[in-house]
């Protein structure tokens, strides 16, 4: 079997004395898209910045965390592999700077364009040519906080293309979107699929885990609880434990939601 994209082994964060991620252990392959649920506080977000090198684990023997295959790594190297799209990005970017801008700024890992960037004329190419893919080039010259949150995701997901990463990381991307809007969410995980992309997705909506999504990582209290095909673990029993209140489930369409 090849090596695992993400290898992360005994991955501890403590924050003033706290475990917030507790000795957890993840491997994810070439395609095997993954979603990680789980109740607030779970440690969700945690593992995606432990993932993207955001936070940093303990320091300690057993802990391994690799990337591609590789221990240390340049962010904007990394962000070249490692497409990340979250809600706290959306707030940093909710400002000014046009729809093309936002995407371009993906090349430099920064939060729309400045006078330091140089900005060649195949980044523009490419940028527009994602915008055309992804179906928001109506949005290049539309500044960022003028647009709805999923016109905003989608720009997002642009930003995070252009340097055609093959792992997207997505926390919480869909937070927030209307029926419609989540629906164009869906589509676009489902384009990510089709493009040989490895989607892995932190989210409290299951709706938002596409049929092409089969593995689920359930976390509470900073540790992953069970870890498998996504028809096993997206049961009433199980989330309704790991919740501490009852919770329904109902899989149609090939898609699940749930409530309580």
């Amino acid at each position: 079997m090849a090596d695992p994209l993400i290898h992360i082994e005994h991955a501890t964060v403590r924050r003033k004395g706290v475990d917030i991620l507790d000795d957890v252990s993840l491997a994810i392959y070439d395609g095997g898209h993954t979603a990680i649920i789980g109740p607030n506080g779970a440690g969700k977000s945690t593992l995606v910045q432990v993932i993207s090198q955001e936070v940093h684990p303990l320091n300690h023997p057993q802990m391994k965390r690799l990337l591609f295959g590789k221990q240390r790594w340049q962010i904007l190297e990394l962000r070249k592999r490692l497409g990340i799209v979250s809600q706290s990005l959306q707030y940093l970017c909710n400002s000014s700077y046009k729809g093309l801008e936002i995407v371009i700024s993906g090349f430099f890992s920064s939060i729309g364009l400045d006078f330091h960037h140089q900005v060649e004329q195949a980044m523009e190419a490419k940028a527009l040519e994602v915008m055309e893919r992804y179906r928001v080039s109506y949005l290049k010259d539309q500044p960022m906080n003028r647009m709805s949150s999923g016109e905003a995701r989608r720009l997002l997901l642009c930003r995070a293309m252009v340097n055609e990463p093959s792992v997207f990381l997505l926390d919480e991307a869909g937070s927030a979107l209307d029926f419609p809007a989540r629906r164009d969410y869906r589509t676009t995980l489902e384009q990510l699929d089709r493009e040989g992309k490895t989607i892995i997705l932190a989210t409290h909506e299951l709706s938002e885990i596409i049929p092409a999504i089969k593995r689920v990582v359930l976390m509470k209290d900073g540790r992953i609880v069970a870890d498998g095909d996504k028809g096993e673990i997206l049961n009433e029993r199980l989330l309704s434990e790991v919740y501490g209140m009852r919770v329904y489930v109902d899989h149609r369409a090939g898609l699940f939601t749930a409530w309580c």
